[in-house]
């Protein structure tokens, strides 16, 4: 994993720690927050880094409500925390 891979899997961490138990957030937040001028050169990387803290079990990626695999998943996706 490059830096900017690490980068955004920090931003996603935190964006969801600010956010109240159950909320989402888009990959392109997570992209904003790493590269404001250039956030969309980075959504595939904030997508694949969603989906490693998915692997890892503290997140899920969903689209439309249901999770999914964001390797597969076509279109807009959200991430949310594993609720426990």
């Amino acid at each position: 994993m490059d830096d900017a891979g690490a980068a955004l899997e920090r931003a996603i961490e935190a964006l969801l720690d600010a956010r109240t138990p159950g909320a989402t957030i888009c990959p392109s937040e997570a992209a904003r927050a790493v590269a404001p001028e250039g956030w969309r050169d980075l959504m595939p990387e904030a997508r694949a880094a969603a989906g490693r803290l998915a692997e890892r079990g503290t997140v899920e990626v969903t689209q439309r409500g249901a999770v999914v695999d964001v390797g597969t998943a076509r279109g807009p996706v959200r991430v949310r925390r594993v609720s426990r």
